[in-house]
This record gives structure tokens, sequence and C-alpha cells, in this order.
């Protein structure tokens, strides 16, 4: 069995978005915290996340030179859409003219998985596979229903040095309270704190 891990970065105040949907807080120049970041992403067998998120995530990591890409590119996908796999003709960048090259592992985009049943039954289905943990990346609608449907094992919430003062909350959708087992805490340079918790 594999854990489902939810990897999110969220301001002290609870958003992991601002009102309009942009995130552009969440990424410092902290290399101690980025390093951790690339680290914990490697450590998965499986990369899990909403439409929007793939199709934005898809059009930036298969050309992107970045720390994050070779985990991003190379580690296999699924994502949850009610598009079926008509999703997947958004993510060939090659396909689109575009001049930029493609890094290595880039193709596992359009290879990627799309799950289109029941949210619970296919997380299931992903978790009974062995090998390391499955991270999900959002965005906020699927988050919040893996949320809200006791699909998380393992939260990682990377809590950013930032007041929003209102934007999109993570836990909003819950029916009751949920308590947390805090199993590692690490304050990066930058202001920037890991914290990782597993549901009691």
């Amino acid at each position: 069995m594999r854990d489902l891990i939810l990897k999110m970065a969220i301001s002290i105040d609870g958003f992991v978005s601002d009102s309009d949907g942009r995130n552009s807080w969440m990424f410092g120049a902290d290399q101690e915290a980025k390093a951790w970041g690339v680290d914990y992403i490697s450590n998965a067998s499986l990369h899990i996340m909403g439409s929007h998120s793939f199709q934005a995530m898809a059009n930036y990591w298969q050309t992107s030179t970045d720390q994050f890409a070779p985990p991003m590119n190379q580690i296999p996908k699924v994502v949850f859409s009610r598009q079926g796999q008509a999703i997947l003709g958004n993510v060939n960048i090659a396909a689109a003219g575009q001049s930029a090259e493609l890094q290595p592992g880039a193709a596992s985009w359009a290879k990627a998985y799309v799950a289109t049943g029941n949210l619970a039954e296919e997380i299931a289905k992903l978790k009974a596979g062995e090998g390391k943990p499955i991270i999900a990346h959002g965005g906020v609608s699927f988050a919040r229903s893996l949320v809200a449907q006791g699909l998380v094992d393992q939260f990682a919430l990377i809590v950013a040095p930032v007041v929003l003062g209102n934007g999109l909350p993570l836990f909003c959708e819950l029916a009751a309270p949920m308590p947390l087992k805090l199993i590692s805490s690490r304050a990066f340079p930058g202001g920037a704190v890991a914290q990782i918790y597993r549901p009691v």
C-alpha cells in the first residue's frame, strides 16, 4: 500500500492561493527550502493532480530547466479529469510548434493516466500499488476534495512567511474538525517552515 501525501504551500493564515487564484507569493528565493522540496517530491512513485494544475504544469515543466523539473517530468502522473483522454491533447509542446527544448521525461505528461471515475475509488486503486508514496499537488478544488473525503494519509504543508488576509483556504469543506499529529517540522533560512502531519 502507498500513502497519499498532499503537498501544498500555505500562508500563515491558512490560504493556498489568493482570491484570484494566484500564488506567486509562495515562490521564494530560499535555496535550502527549494532543495528540500526537490528531495521531497523526488521520493514519490506517482504524482497526481486536478485538470487545471495538470495543464498548467505540463505546459511549464516540459521545457523548464528549474531544479524541480527532473522529478516533475520523470515521475509518472495521474490527472483527475471529467474530460477523459481529451485532456492529454493539449500537453504535447513539440507538436504545438514551440521552439523550447523538451527536458528528459517530458513525454510522461502526454502518457499520464486519466482518472475519470469516483474519486475515492480511483484513489483506493492507486494506493493499492506498491512503491514509494503518491504525492498530490492540487489545485485547490481537487485538494479540498481529497481532504473532505478523508483520502489524505499525510499533509506536507510548506508554511510561507506571508499573511494574505483573504484567499482560497484548503480545509474549508471539512464536515468536522480533523485532529492531526505533527510528524516533523523544519524551518528554513528564508522563513518558510515545512510541517508534516498525519491525521490521527
